[in-house]
């Protein structure tokens, strides 16, 4: 059964796989394609709140981050596959 997520999988001139979920913007890498997409998985699911726990106040203060510094909605990310991706993301 298809989910529609456009996946995208590029083999590193270093070595290893980055594998990257077009939709929504996220990424990951790993040693092998298998481990990419297993780690992509992971962080997609991170990402939708289907794992994991939302992040708090507290949890950013305990990590020394400055609560007027840390914006409220996700931008787009820094890396060159986002490059021409929505910056309303």
């Amino acid at each position: 059964m298809s989910t529609g997520r456009e996946i995208r999988l590029i083999e590193e001139d270093e070595g290893g796989w980055s594998a990257i979920d077009e939709d929504l913007g996220v990424a990951s890498c790993g040693d092998t394609r298998e481990e990419a997409l297993e780690m992509l998985d992971e962080a997609v699911a991170l990402h939708t709140g289907e794992a994991g726990e939302p992040v708090t106040d507290d949890d950013l203060e305990e990590l020394g981050l400055d609560l007027d510094e840390v914006p409220d909605e996700a931008g787009v990310p820094d890396a060159p596959w986002f490059d021409d991706a929505d910056e309303t993301a």
